[in-house]
């Protein structure tokens, strides 16, 4: 069946009464339908996903060393700040990997300061200290991956 014997069947029921017509020749079968409403049967069904809620990251106070993994602490008898990833990607501590990371445990920072890199989409991202003090603890290794809020550096304010 082609195209020019296809077109004078739609031109045959245009011209009827006729509504529906289905065709089959030389393993060809054709349906066509008069009227009505069309509508779409996607092969493959419609994904839904739930909403999803984007919190941004608070800076919270750290465990002190020593402490007990289970137990809580109030945070006002502790004074260390934790540095979380303000962005998802992988965790530099250096510039190149022949440079100096930028700090090391035990190093003073102070505000403003560069404490890592996080490339993001081929982007380096610097990110910076906003408390100045003693870094106490480096959470991340260099290369690995981190994820949005996940915490980088244990400072001890100065």
């Amino acid at each position: 069946m082609n195209l020019k014997e296809i077109k004078e069947l739609i031109e045959l029921m245009k011209n009827t009464d006729i509504s529906e017509l289905e065709i089959e020749r030389s393993g060809v079968k054709v349906r066509l339908r008069k009227g009505g409403d069309v509508t779409f049967h996607p092969s493959m069904p419609r994904m839904e996903y739930p909403p999803v809620a984007i919190v941004a990251p608070a800076v919270t106070e750290a465990p002190a060393p020593g402490s007990a993994a289970g137990k809580s602490e109030d945070p006002a008898k502790t004074n260390r700040i934790m540095v979380t990833s303000p962005i998802v990607g992988t965790f530099y501590r250096s510039s190149a990997p022949d440079k100096p990371a930028y700090v090391e445990v035990g190093a003073l920072v102070k505000k403003g300061q560069a404490l890592c890199i996080i490339e993001a989409m081929k982007l380096m991202n610097e990110i910076e200290c906003e408390n100045a003090g003693k870094i106490i603890q480096i959470l991340v290794e260099s290369g690995a991956p981190v994820e949005y809020g996940q915490p980088l550096f244990v400072i001890e304010p100065a």
